[in-house]
C-alpha cells in the first residue's frame, strides 16, 4: 500500500512567524501534540508541544513574542506520497516519531501519517505493533 492511499489530507499547519503561543493554542484546540510549520506549501519543519516546553518556557520566553521559527525543530523527517506504507512505519520507528509529515516530489505538503492511521487502515496489527513499540522505547537522559 502507498502512503497516498491513507494518509491524512489538509493537514492543520502554523506559519513560522506565528506566536508559540498561537501554535499551543491550535495543538489544544486540536488535542494534537505537534503541527507542521509551512510557510504555503513548502513545509519549514515541525513543531511540538515538548519544543515549545523545552526550547521555550524553560528559558523564561514570553510565548507572545517568541516565534514558531525560533523553537521548531528543523531536522525534518518525512516521507514522500509515492513511498511504501512499509517505509513510512520503517522511518518512524528509526525516529520515534508518532506524526510523519508526507511531501510531494516538490517537498510540499501533501499529508501526515500518525500511529493511529498505521493501527488503523492497514489492518496490519504487527506492523502497528512493531511501530509502537520502537517508537515509545525510552531515551537514554542527558546527564
Amino acid at each position: 500500500m502507498l502512503i497516498k492511499e491513507m494518509m491524512t489530507r489538509n493537514v492543520e499547519v502554523v506559519r513560522p512567524n506565528a506566536s508559540i503561543q498561537d501554535a499551543a493554542s491550535k495543538m489544544k484546540s486540536l488535542d494534537i501534540g505537534s503541527l507542521p510549520v509551512c510557510d504555503g506549501s513548502k513545509i519549514h519543519g515541525m513543531i511540538t508541544d515538548r519544543d515549545i516546553v523545552i526550547r521555550a518556557v524553560a528559558e523564561g520566553r514570553d510565548s507572545t513574542q517568541t516565534k514558531v521559527a525560533d523553537v521548531l525543530t528543523d531536522n525534518l523527517i518525512y516521507c514522500f506520497e509515492d513511498q511504501s506504507v512499509q517505509e513510512a512505519a520503517d522511518a518512524m520507528q528509526q525516529y520515534q516519531i508518532r506524526r510523519l509529515p508526507i511531501v510531494n516530489r516538490d517537498k510540499e505538503l501533501v499529508g501526515i501519517i500518525s500511529l493511529g492511521d498505521l493501527a488503523v487502515d492497514t489492518e496490519n496489527e504487527k506492523l502497528a505493533g512493531a511501530t509502537l513499540v520502537d517508537v515509545s522505547q525510552p531515551a537514554v537522559p542527558a546527564r
